[in-house]
């Protein structure tokens, strides 16, 4: 029996060369609420949920500060219009979906992005047309780095943790995945080095470099008889 049956797919980051994006339509929202947050701050929590941002960046919470929301909604519109047309796809993103898939591997979306943001950011990577099931922040009570967001990939897939590996690239998808007992392959694309990677079972450059090596990766070991 394979090792693994299933595989979590963080996308920013991972498929889709976006943190830096990110990072920058949250300094533009900050910026508009009269709050100077440098790009630097912002960029080392990429991430992880966006109210969890905005409260170690700002000190708003969501819950008790309206203009945790209004900063939320304006990066989002900030990203979709101004940023999200210019982004794109790190080489062997399709690629590797389409190896994973072909092993016979439950894939699931392991993200907390609103559907607004996620269907495009998986069509920029080209693979909307592969992926089946993908979580939402309905399916949460908190965000990353929290476990929530890879208990709820599991359920979606119906997977048991030991039967699942996450691929993610920063230190928030190694904690989560670690925090729900799911193994983390990580990628170094997303701007982290292996030092804040530690914890995963293996760390590549990127999605090109872990498909080239697939077969000795533990997505491929994994899959032999």
């Amino acid at each position: 029996m394979p090792r693994y049956e299933g595989v979590l797919l963080d996308v920013d980051g991972t498929l889709v060369d976006s943190n830096d994006a990110h990072a920058e339509a949250w300094v533009r929202a900050f910026r508009a609420h009269g709050l100077a947050v440098p790009f630097d701050r912002v960029r080392a929590r990429i991430g992880k949920g966006g109210d969890k941002l905005v409260r170690e960046v700002a000190g708003l919470d969501k819950d008790d500060d309206p203009r945790a929301k209004a900063i939320d909604e304006d990066r989002s519109r900030l990203f979709l219009d101004e940023y999200l047309p210019h982004l794109r796809a790190f080489d062997g993103a399709r690629a590797l979906v389409e190896r994973i898939r072909a092993d016979g591997l439950t894939i699931v979306v392991a993200s907390s992005a609103r559907e607004k943001e996620l269907k495009p950011l998986l069509k920029v990577a080209g693979v909307a047309d592969l992926i089946e099931r993908h979580t939402t922040p309905e399916d949460v009570q908190e965000s990353k780095p929290d476990p929530d967001i890879v208990q709820a990939a599991l359920k979606k897939g119906g997977l048991a943790a030991d039967r699942a590996v996450m691929i993610g690239d920063t230190p928030y998808d190694v904690e989560a995945g670690a925090g729900a007992g799911v193994d983390v392959v990580a990628v170094r694309s997303g701007g982290w080095g292996d030092a804040d990677l530690k914890g995963a079972i293996a760390v590549y450059d990127d999605v090109a470099q872990l498909l080239k090596e697939y077969d000795e990766s533990p997505l491929g070991r994994s899959s032999r008889p």
